[in-house]
């Protein structure tokens, strides 16, 4: 239904990594260098179906009591639910109103213990692979600035959407596909 999730915190380290990949001294680039370490962040989220860094995300979800999968991954704690009525208010459920889990994937699941008249729930809680940028695995964060340094290299050029092999190597161990 939606995810809205907080900034993770990867600048300046990594803006330097890149820097440093590249042969850069100067800062007269850092605002666009650190667009495309962005850029290259997400896609490496999206082709992993892993969060990076640690992060509290809000999602809107149906309320049910069946098991419900969280979009993100992998999730470290399943901080609040509440019931949303039809005029959006906001009621926080407490403990023993719904179970919430995270399994050996790191998938989290929410349900409702009861029915309920509710139709949606909103559900904070927080996913990463790592607390910051320097934990994150070395494959991935290669990954993420060879990217960053080709769309650098290649910028003002047409460029095809594909994410180059190189990169999807580093990657691919991390991926998590989920069968719906």
């Amino acid at each position: 239904m939606g995810v809205t999730t907080s900034d993770p915190a990867m600048l300046p380290v990594a803006l330097a990594e890149l820097k440093s990949f590249l042969g850069i001294s100067v800062s007269d680039e850092d605002a666009l260098l650190a667009g495309l370490l962005r850029a290259a962040a997400e896609l490496c989220e999206a082709f992993t179906g892993r969060a990076l860094i640690d992060r509290t995300v809000t999602e809107m979800t149906a309320a049910a009591t069946v098991r419900t999968r969280l979009t993100l991954g992998p999730v470290r704690e399943i901080e609040s639910v509440a019931a949303l009525d039809d005029a959006g208010t906001e009621t926080a459920l407490a403990a023993e109103s719904f179970a919430g889990e995270i399994d050996a994937a790191g998938e989290g699941w929410v349900r409702l213990r009861g029915a309920t008249d509710t139709q949606r729930l909103r559900v904070t809680y927080r996913v990463g692979m790592a607390s910051d940028w320097n934990s994150v695995p070395e494959m991935l964060r290669h990954g993420i600035v060879r990217l960053a340094a080709q769309y650098y290299l290649r910028r003002g050029e047409t460029a095809e959407a594909a994410v180059p092999a190189a990169v999807t190597a580093l990657w691919r161990p991390w991926r998590r596909l989920r069968l719906k």
